[in-house]
Parts: structure tokens; C-alpha cells; sequence
């Protein structure tokens, strides 16, 4: 974008309290940052935890496309302060939380610092996250990778076998998701 707008695609999940409440707040809170056009919701999936440790309980997880000129660390100051106002204590990660926030892609961008990695480190591994990001964005090609958020989704789920499961709920309010 010309107009120093970056279009991002960012992840949103949790597995503590009502999912699905947290989520809508969420995206909530994101369509009403100053600086974040939240542009398009994918719909709502569940899957089980991954990751090390205790077994947790499963995830709620959704995509959004949002537009911002926010740079990509004022974006991940501004998600980490919506998880804090959500509940999510620092030191939480992959441990159980109310409302997770991932830049997932920042344009084209390819970056990795100790505090901030995009695209994604761990995006084109995730059936919870190219499931919701193939709705949205199946043709986008991931900048690190050069595949397609598509063909990553098929070939995760034809080699691995994993996927996320589609739920019929959604994040928009009913007369935004009729709309649609």
C-alpha cells in the first residue's frame, strides 16, 4: 500500500473462560484501535493443544486481515496491551490463557529478532492457523516460504493429517455476519 498502510494478517486464539467471548472481544478491541482497519474474520476453528508440557484444554482460533500503518513492534505492543486488558498474565506463553494475539504477516515482510519473528515462526506448522488464513487469504503467498497459504493448508493436512475443526459460530455480530 502506498499510503504507508500495511495490510497484516493476525491470529487470535485462547482456551481459558468462554472462547468465544474472548475472541469476539478481541476482535473487538482490534476494530476499535485508532490505527486498524480490520478489513475481513475468517470463521471460528477448534483444535486441540500443541505444544510442550500438561496436556491444556482445546483452542478456539480465528484469523483477521487488518490494515494498519502501525510499524510491526507499536502492532505487537498494541496486541500484547489487548491481551493484558483480557486477563493474559506475562510469562504465559504456551501455557493456557484467555486471549492470544499473533502478528501472523506483516506484508511482505521477513524479519526475526529475539522478540518478534515474521512471518510467524511457527504459522506454516499449524492446521489452527492456515485453516482460518486459507479462508481469508488461500492465494497469499508466505513470504519465507514461497508457497501458498492454499497449498501449505493441503499439504498439512495431507502429510500430517492435521487439521482444525469448523465451528458455525462466528466473531461477527449476526447483522455483520449476514451481511457477509
Amino acid at each position: 500500500m502506498s499510503d504507508g498502510r500495511v495490510t497484516t494478517y493476525l491470529g487470535l486464539g485462547g482456551n481459558l473462560g468462554d472462547r468465544l467471548a474472548e475472541l469476539r472481544a478481541g476482535l473487538s478491541a482490534l476494530a476499535g484501535h485508532p490505527r486498524l482497519t480490520v478489513d475481513a474474520v475468517s470463521g471460528v476453528y477448534e483444535s486441540a493443544y500443541v505444544g510442550p508440557g500438561e496436556p491444556q484444554a482445546d483452542y478456539l482460533n480465528a484469523c483477521v486481515r487488518v490494515v494498519t500503518d502501525l510499524a510491526p513492534r507499536e502492532l505487537l505492543a498494541a496486541l500484547q496491551g489487548i491481551e493484558r486488558a483480557r486477563g493474559r498474565a506475562a510469562g504465559t506463553h504456551m501455557r493456557p490463557r484467555p486471549l492470544d494475539l499473533d502478528i501472523l504477516l506483516y506484508g511482505e515482510l521477513v524479519a526475526s529478532d529475539p522478540d518478534l519473528t515474521i512471518p510467524h515462526p511457527r504459522l506454516t506448522e499449524r492446521a489452527f492457523v492456515l485453516e482460518p488464513l486459507a479462508e481469508l487469504a488461500p492465494g497469499l503467498i508466505v513470504p519465507d516460504s514461497g508457497q501458498t497459504v492454499a497449498r501449505l493448508c493441503a499439504m498439512m493436512r495431507a502429510v500430517e493429517g492435521r487439521t482444525a475443526r469448523r465451528r458455525p459460530e462466528t466473531l461477527l455480530p449476526a447483522r455483520a455476519a449476514a451481511e457477509r
